[in-house]
């Protein structure tokens, strides 16, 4: 309704909208928007700020009436955060229940039930799973790691033909950039980048440095160092490195 977008109603300047709940934590950007929008149509909205919060949980008194109601034997509040189950469980200590009958739940905690009763029998493992493609939770924290990084500052390809026998570099580095700088606007920028790789992979070549790893390691180190100082920012920086022998 407040994008126009609902088949049957439209809102305009003679229609008031009341939203009778307070915003979940996190979702005060999009309900912000949706207010905008309103206000934009010219409606007439009241919100939490004007003290019209209707809640859909049970207050402390009525939950009193479940558990008189109910008469569990055992307990294991399950609805909020931990901050909530916590003040749940003293409230149902406060009605008489045995506090070795009160369980709080946590993610992966393993309740065995029984004729005898109930009790904790270990954990297993639990959380968010990604599913990515086809793929499910088997995208890690490095790949999502790997992926904020190039999301926020691009990466840089360097690629280098090395003599391994002579210890030498057999022609200027050429480097690719995707989601870094447009190439062609910062040209200046990208001659001193080929400049100081040339510079970096010769300093540990004439130390003996041969071993592929050790010279990607060294040149995506002060490579990175180089570019933090001229633009305050941090591109992945992908090394790669033919080695020729002649």
């Amino acid at each position: 309704m407040a994008f126009g977008e609902h088949p049957t109603i439209s809102l305009g300047a003679s229609d008031l909208v009341i939203l009778s709940a307070s915003a979940i934590p996190g979702n005060e950007k999009l309900i912000t928007k949706i207010v905008n929008e309103l206000f934009k149509r010219g409606v007439d909205v009241i919100n939490d700020s004007n003290d019209v919060h209707v809640t859909g949980h049970a207050c402390r008194e009525e939950i009193k009436i479940m558990h008189s109601l109910a008469k569990a034997e055992y307990f294991i509040p399950i609805h909020g955060e931990y901050k909530h189950l916590t003040r749940h469980a003293a409230l149902a200590k406060e009605l008489g229940m045995d506090g070795n009958h009160i369980f709080l739940p946590e993610a992966g905690k393993v309740f065995e039930l029984s004729k005898r009763g109930i009790r904790i029998n270990g954990s297993v493992e639990a959380g968010q799973i990604m599913v990515d493609g086809y793929g499910v939770g088997d995208v890690g924290s490095v790949v999502l790691r790997d992926r904020k990084h190039l999301s926020e500052d691009g990466i840089i390809v360097v690629v280098a033909n090395i003599n391994t026998e002579n210890k030498e570099l057999l022609a200027n580095p050429e480097i690719v950039s995707r989601g870094f700088v447009y190439v062609k606007e910062s040209e200046a920028l990208m001659d001193e980048l080929v400049k100081a790789s040339i510079k970096i992979i010769e300093k540990y070549l004439d130390k003996g440095v041969t071993d592929m790893g050790t010279l990607k390691n060294k040149l995506r180190d002060e490579l990175g160092s180089v570019i933090y100082s001229k633009i305050k920012r941090n591109p992945m920086i992908l090394p790669i490195f033919t080695k020729t022998i002649l």
